[in-house]
């Protein structure tokens, strides 16, 4: 159990060359899809400042390519430290060895020994680090009894599922009783169904080990509930640090809010107008003013009139009966998923996704919409998002 702080962290790998190529004379610049590229060489990781307390589950989440993976990496001692300063309990580790840092790492393949045994696999870096053979037996055993592999302790990992093989990665960072534990992406490599049981299995183990958890993943699902707290990078940059709550409601900018929910939130070109009574948003034939509490936030930040962004969550949508102030859409595809349905469609000049219920209020069948049907809606101010069209910000934040 320890704290975290990373201050100024910053990866960057060097050129193969040295330096950065110059370009000729009408030859196009150099450009890396997700990372930038400087005279020092590619930036992997740039600026990120963290506090990390005692017995939090932090999740980094992004895209592929973010800086997520290699900053759970320079926790861990597995990438050199360009700049900046890590300290684990207190401790600055920069230059330590990963074997000195007191932390555990699971990885997304699993990494096993195929020759040992479930418990050998477990008991391996116990051994290596002179642990007497009845302590070695003590915490396999409450560690596999935590996992629920006791019955797998003599099996080897080919006769595992994925699941179970991944339990036993948990367990053999267990038995160390690190300060802290550090999970790169590891139930990437599941079916849907085993995934969501070890998710699940993941919550029971935080609360029953109680210690400091950073935990990687692309998967938004498991970041909104696994983390105290998330942090959602792009291009190696921290974008937001905050509550599931929050980042879901309070997105930083349209990259968040397009990033965190499924399916994403919808975005619309719209002007935002400032009234005698308050702000309001204009898009097309529809004037939607705005929540009181989003009222006091704009107003707080003196945001003057101007074209926005307009985000809406496809849950927040309504469909509406015609009318001079609704706004309509046309249907392209639609998607039964139970209780609900996806309605795949072009409104506002943009593809878009809404979610309604398939019984109505009255219990009536709901689901009968074809590709080409024309339909209303329409959605209050309090769900509306205001980004601006210049850097794509929170206007609100």
């Amino acid at each position: 159990m320890a704290t975290v702080s990373l201050i100024n962290l910053k990866k960057i790998y060097p050129n193969a060359d040295g330096g950065r190529r110059k370009r000729k004379k009408g030859e196009a610049e150099e450009k890396s899809n997700n990372l930038q590229i400087t005279s020092e060489g590619v930036v992997a990781v740039e600026e990120f400042n963290m506090e990390i307390a005692d017995k939090e589950f932090i999740v980094l989440v992004g895209p592929s390519g973010c800086g997520k993976s290699t900053t759970l990496r320079m926790i861990a001692g597995l990438e050199e430290i360009t700049g900046g300063e890590l300290h684990i309990d207190g401790r600055l580790v920069n230059d330590v060895a990963p074997k000195d840092r007191d932390i555990a790492m699971v990885f997304q393949n699993y990494a096993l020994y195929p020759h040992m045994t479930v418990y050998g696999n477990m008991a391996f870096s116990l051994r290596m680090h002179k642990v007497p053979k009845k302590e070695i037996d003590r915490k396999v055993r409450e560690a596999a009894e935590i996992l629920d592999i006791t019955d797998y302790l003599n099996r080897k990992p080919k006769a595992l599922s994925g699941g179970q093989r991944q339990r036993v990665a948990i367990g053999r960072a267990i038995v160390r009783d690190p300060k802290v534990f550090l999970m790169d992406e590891p139930l990437s490599n599941l079916d849907a169904k085993l995934r969501n049981q070890m998710r699940a299995e993941l919550i029971k183990l935080r609360q029953r080990i109680d210690t400091t958890f950073v935990y990687v993943t692309h998967d938004q699902t498991e970041a909104m509930t696994l983390g105290d707290r998330i942090v959602v990078m792009k291009d190696g940059v921290i974008q937001q640090i905050g509550t599931p709550q929050e980042v879901f409601h309070s997105p930083a900018n349209v990259f968040v809010a397009g990033f965190i929910g499924v399916p994403q939130m919808n975005f619309y070109d719209a002007q935002l107008l400032k009234e005698e009574t308050g702000y309001a948003v204009q898009i097309e034939n529809a004037h939607i003013v705005l929540s009181d509490e989003k009222q006091r936030a704009l107003a707080q930040h003196q945001v003057p009139p101007q074209p926005v962004i307009l985000g809406v969550r496809p849950e927040h949508i309504m469909l509406a009966g015609d009318g001079p102030e609704m706004l309509r859409g046309i249907v392209d595809v639609s998607e039964l998923m139970g209780s609900t349905m996806h309605l795949h469609l072009k409104a506002c000049g943009k593809d878009s996704i809404f979610i309604v219920p398939t019984m109505d209020l009255y219990g009536q069948n709901n689901t009968n919409y074809l590709a080409g049907q024309t339909i209303s809606f329409t959605f209050g101010g309090n769900v509306a998002h205001v980004f601006s069209k210049e850097d794509g910000r929170n206007l609100e934040c």
